[in-house]
């Protein structure tokens, strides 16, 4: 009986690569834009898109201004398991994220929209983390 395996992690690709601008818009019109997740491994996994925690946020700002690596979101996370694990939709603010989880097979690809609701006036930003298992 031969018995081989082969172990590696997920590898994936994000493109475009961030960020996503949605430039001037005129209030109460809307925008889409895609980012799309690509499998360029040989297993499935499974991703999960989720608002980065304000100290993470934070620390990446002050960290990039040094020239340092800011520790990742998921670092900071505070162990509870968000809502977007179980909803198809995130909605942040103008910002609504679709869909928000899910797997990707083998030389798979998922199209991620992030669609933009202009309600109110000035500059609207949020920060995202796309969480690969086994990455």
């Amino acid at each position: 009986v031969r018995v081989s395996a082969e172990a590696e992690y997920s590898k994936y690709s994000i493109v475009p690569a961030s960020p996503t601008d949605f430039g001037a818009m005129v209030m109460g019109t809307t925008k889409t834009r895609s980012v799309v997740v690509k499998n360029i491994g040989m297993a499935d996994f499974k991703f999960c898109i989720r608002q980065a925690p304000k100290l993470a946020c934070a620390l990446e700002i002050k960290s990039s201004k040094q020239g340092e690596s800011a520790p990742s979101a998921t670092e900071h996370s505070t162990g509870k398991e968000s809502s977007s694990l179980t909803q198809s939709h995130l909605n942040l603010g103008v910002f609504t994220v679709s869909p928000c989880c899910g797997s990707i097979r083998p030389r798979g690809m998922q199209v991620i929209t992030v669609e933009c609701l202009a309600r109110q006036e000035g500059t609207c930003e949020e920060h995202l983390y796309i969480d690969i298992m086994g990455r």
